[in-house]
């Protein structure tokens, strides 16, 4: 392998990384419109058809006109043929543009599938794609093809999950070569570099994000008597869903956007009650207003043991946290952000041990 290739690493890494930070940034994007878009309102079964549909699309033009079907499943044929040498890189370009468009929309819309296998395959067809562009420069030989190939496999994959260690174990496992270790290395250090500059989250977290959920963690106390002793406000989720009216048509949308089965509803800011998912079903079918359950309040300085008791008390096991002052909601607890601090501080005295 000659110094060219090794110095068209680092620029295969950050290419293959910014493949893989778009991907994740569009399919995010096309879900969210998805969700809460002109396309929010048709029926959950048709807007993964639609998907499949323009997968489809996409995927026979480009068998049409390259013979391949990389664009289709996981596409491991086309990307073992760019280790072995089979592929040229034009069509590797194709390929690319292709499956990451056609993944965006299959995933965007709803389909099911993983990130693994088109992250891999992103990456492979980025170091093909480099390695003709810069076959002018110099001369690049089979093995410095599969370099590069391998690379991006592994940059890519590593800038969407954040797990550099695993995409060069991955990569390694496919390869068995050894030589080919300081290079992933050097390519994950470049991609993750990229990728924490340019996405807060890796794709995992930024989903059930985008859902609402609160994906940040716990640091875990010494001891279980100083868990007790926190303030409320250590575990509580404080970017809570609620609803500022109980209105048919804003229930509708917060019932078809959010899984959850229990909502705030607040007046001016401040919580007046809770509804439930089976009492706004129940209303909007009989044509009523729903009923609302009591609230259960503390401030966010309140201690975790009392508001485990006040979280016992509560008829709705949701405690809602608001201002000392206004009264206004500032964030929520329930039951499952109990069990998530009892499980990091489980997972902190296992790691002391």
């Amino acid at each position: 392998m000659g110094w060219l290739v090794y110095g068209l690493v680092p620029i295969i890494a950050a290419l293959a990384a910014l493949v893989g930070i778009l991907f994740q940034r569009l399919t995010l994007r096309v879900r969210d419109r998805c969700r809460q878009g002109p396309l929010g309102c048709w029926p959950a079964w048709l807007r993964p058809a639609i998907g499949a549909l323009l997968t489809w699309a996409i995927g026979v033009t480009v068998f049409h006109f390259t013979g391949r079907l990389g664009v289709f499943s996981l596409g491991y044929d086309d990307l073992s043929a760019a280790l072995t040498n089979q592929l040229g890189w034009r069509v590797a370009g194709v390929l690319l543009a292709a499956k990451l468009a056609a993944t965006i929309l299959c995933y965007g819309f709803g389909g099911c599938g993983g990130i693994f296998s088109p992250s891999l395959f992103f990456g492979g067809m980025c170091g093909l794609l480099l390695d003709g562009l810069v076959a002018p420069l110099g001369h690049v030989g089979p093995s410095d093809q599969v370099l590069l190939a391998v690379v991006g496999m592994s940059a890519c994959l590593g800038a969407v999950v954040r797990a550099p260690i695993t995409g060069i174990l991955i990569v390694f496992e496919m390869t068995h070569e050894f030589a080919l270790v300081p290079p992933l290395m050097v390519g994950a250090l470049i991609s993750q570099g990229v990728a924490r500059l340019l996405a807060k989250r890796n794709f995992y977290d930024a989903i059930p994000e985008q859902d609402g959920h609160e994906v940040e963690r716990v640091r875990p106390p010494r001891d279980l008597t100083t868990r007790q002793h926190w303030p409320v406000s250590a575990i509580g989720n404080f970017r809570p869903v609620a609803l500022d009216e109980p209105e048919l048509v804003a229930m509708e949308r917060l019932l078809r956007l959010h899984p959850y089965i229990r909502f705030p509803v607040l007046q001016d800011g401040r919580p007046i009650g809770i509804l439930t998912r089976a009492e706004a079903e129940a209303a909007r079918a009989e044509g009523r207003s729903p009923r609302l359950f009591t609230v259960t309040t503390c401030p966010p300085d309140t201690t975790i043991r009392e508001a485990q008791r006040l979280l016992v008390e509560s008829t709705t096991g949701m405690l809602l946290l608001i201002g000392p002052g206004d009264g206004r909601l500032l964030g929520l607890l329930m039951l499952h952000d109990l069990v998530r601090a009892q499980m990091v501080l489980s997972e902190g005295e296992s790691a002391s041990r």
